[in-house]
Order: structure tokens, then C-alpha cells, then sequence
């Protein structure tokens, strides 16, 4: 049984990727469910697929449902396609975009086409991660959950610095100012 390997860019940064690997047979709802969780998004929202060509144009549809939109041509169903029987080339890419609001949007290429499976691997199956992925809903990778944790708990921001401590920089000018006339004045006599 082929075995196919898909790289999944994030269309903002390429050097962010995914590289998975499907049965041929499998579907493209399998292939849905396999992006979403290697870039750890949820699976709320709407989602489609489009053939595309060594230019990244948008061809054939697979979508995961028909939504109330105006189509040239009516779409396939992800859960009723099988992934091999959209191949036409060896090299053939895909577009996909997941949350038609946010508009996320991943290149998809193949890579690479196996004869053989490998029985340690459950596919699909996310086998190479290059990159922070895009958040979802907000930020996420630099700031760990724990630091924000404490930060919240202790609430760092406005903790209040106690007498004779203070931000870097700031210091009590007029005292200092004092400070220095009084050296000034004293070395002058």
C-alpha cells in the first residue's frame, strides 16, 4: 500500500512546516484532522481543500461540508475522497485553508511516495515539526503556561518595591543634586 508524504507550510512563514505521511487510501477528512493537530488547532471551525498547481492556484474543491456559497463547480466531500484519488502529479500540491473568518491558510506538497508501510507508525501521522506554528487564538511557544502562572499569582507587573529600591534608571534627583553643590561647594573653600 502507497504511502504518501505530505509537507505542510504555514503560509506566512515557510520555514514554519509539517511533514506528515498517509495511506494513499485514507481520506481527506484523516488528512484535516492530522494538520489540525500538528499545528494544535482546534476543530470548530470550517475547512476545504483546493487541488492547486506548481503555481498555487486554486483548482478542484474538497471541502468538509457544502456551505451556503456560490459554487462553479459542486465541491467533493473531504470524508468521501480518498487522498491517492486526487494525485495527478508527482509533485502535486494543495491549498488549505481552515477558518474561513481568520482564513488560515497552509501550502500542502507532496514529498514523497513509499510502496511499503512502516508498522510503528499509526497514520496519518505527524513525522517532522520545523518551527513555532501560528496561534490559534493568541500568542503561544514564548511564554511558557507556568511563568504565566506565576505572574498572575504574584502578580509581578505591580508588585510594589519596598523603600530604597527602584526601577533602573530612576533615581531621587533632588537629593543627589544636593549631594553634588554640597561637594562642589565644600572643595571650593
Amino acid at each position: 500500500m502507497a504511502v504518501l508524504k505530505f509537507r505542510i507550510y504555514w503560509e506566512d512563514d515557510d520555514s514554519v512546516y509539517r511533514d506528515i505521511v498517509i495511506k494513499h487510501v485514507q481520506t481527506f477528512f484523516e488528512l484535516h484532522q492530522v494538520i489540525l493537530k500538528c499545528f494544535d488547532f482546534d476543530n470548530k471551525h470550517s475547512a476545504t481543500f483546493y487541488r492547486s498547481n506548481d503555481k498555487w492556484q486554486r483548482g478542484k474543491e474538497i471541502t468538509l461540508e457544502k456551505y451556503d456559497k456560490q459554487y462553479q463547480v459542486q465541491p467533493l466531500l473531504m470524508k468521501d475522497c480518498t487522498v491517492g484519488s486526487e494525485i495527478k502529479d508527482p509533485n502535486q500540491k494543495f491549498i488549505y485553508v481552515y477558518d474561513f473568518h481568520k482564513n488560515w491558510t497552509f501550502m500542502v506538497e507532496l514529498i514523497n511516495v513509499n510502496k511499503g508501510e512502516d508498522n510503528k507508525i499509526s497514520y496519518p501521522s505527524c513525522v517532522r515539526s520545523e518551527g513555532i506554528g501560528p496561534s490559534q487564538y493568541g500568542t503561544k511557544g514564548l511564554i511558557n503556561e507556568k511563568l504565566a502562572e506565576i505572574e498572575e499569582k504574584y502578580d509581578l507587573n505591580s508588585a510594589v518595591m519596598p523603600d530604597g529600591f527602584g526601577e533602573e534608571g530612576e533615581a531621587d534627583t533632588e537629593t543627589e543634586a544636593d549631594e553634588d553643590v554640597e561637594e562642589n561647594t565644600s572643595e571650593e573653600i
